[in-house]
């Protein structure tokens, strides 16, 4: 079991299952909402994601960007470079996960028909392509705009389809203030690898950008999260207990001060996942302002359903 925590990178599955949960709280009590389908497509977006972080430390191997002195071999165990687990075996274990994903996506198929097979294989090429040849898209600058379609309209509207049978245009709106949110947790983290990533030609938005430009844009989507929920409130996407979410905005103004100064040199006693910097404080800012939504969420989901 704990390899297995290793080897999927668990400590980030709880943005999926966010995601998730955003969801089904805007389904629940909707016409034609089931619980077990929603359950369904709540287990298959988690095991995509772990299925995606397996495949991401298969394919930066294989073409050379992970070593020992990249930051994804020094501030956790990696996979292969660990000897944890072979290549081959990291290869399978991919491929059991994908296979346990393939079919609940038949079962929510016959359930909901081609549009769940549309999310699904949406979701699974772009986290393919994100890190295998030829497309590389994290290579190429557009890995960061991924993160925010995948956790955003593809993720939270799949798993709502999946709930309900429908899609409505609200949905659609109120992904993208949690999706704004994982994105900057990626934005923290490829610009905490900006040393790394320049020399390699590997030019993710933060090496296109600059660091101090970056560090703005990263910023940018945090405080995005808060006006986004506010307007969507106003506009009827989000019932008003997402308001909630602001109870956030002093951890984002501690936040926000960090941003404002390059990366330290040296990491602060007992930091536990150095090389990575921004990454760690914009991932503390997501987890308490998603948990709010969520609660918000639920909140509104007693009152209306």
């Amino acid at each position: 079991m704990s390899r297995w925590l290793v080897l999927t990178r668990a400590s980030v599955l709880p943005m999926t299952l966010t995601a998730g949960l955003v969801a089904g709280l805007l389904a629940v009590g909707d016409k034609g909402f089931s619980w077990l389908w929603f359950g369904l497509a709540l287990v298959g977006s988690v095991l995509a994601h772990a299925a995606n972080n397996l495949m991401n430390d298969l394919f930066d191997t294989g073409v050379g960007l992970d070593t020992e002195s990249y930051p994804r071999a020094l501030y956790a165990p990696h996979p292969i470079l660990s000897g944890m687990i072979s290549r081959k075996g990291l290869a399978t274990a991919a491929l059991f996960v994908n296979l346990i994903d393939l079919a609940i996506l038949l079962v929510l198929f016959e359930a909901r028909g081609w549009p769940v097979v549309a999310f699904a294989l949406a979701g699974f090429l772009l986290s393919v392509a994100y890190t295998a040849p030829p497309l590389r898209l994290k290579k190429r600058g557009l890995g960061e705009p991924t993160v925010l379609v995948v956790w955003g309209p593809v993720m939270v509207g799949g798993a709502y389809y999946a709930a309900v049978g429908r899609l409505p245009w609200e949905i659609v709106a109120a992904s993208i203030p949690y999706g704004l949110l994982c994105t900057a947790v990626l934005m923290g983290k490829h610009i905490d690898k900006i040393a790394w990533d320049a020399p390699a030609g590997v030019r993710t938005l933060p090496v296109v950008l600059g660091e101090a430009a970056a560090r703005r844009v990263t910023q940018g989507l945090m405080a995005g999260f808060y006006v986004l929920v506010v307007a969507l409130v106003i506009a009827g996407a989000l019932p008003w207990p997402a308001l909630v979410a602001l109870v956030a905005l002093p951890t984002l103004a501690k936040v926000w001060g960090v941003f404002d100064h390059p990366r330290p040199d040296e990491p602060p006693k007992r930091f536990p996942v150095w090389p990575l910097w921004f990454a760690a404080i914009a991932f503390l800012h997501t987890r308490r302002a998603g948990a709010l939504l969520v609660l918000g969420l639920a909140v509104g989901a007693a009152l209306y359903h």
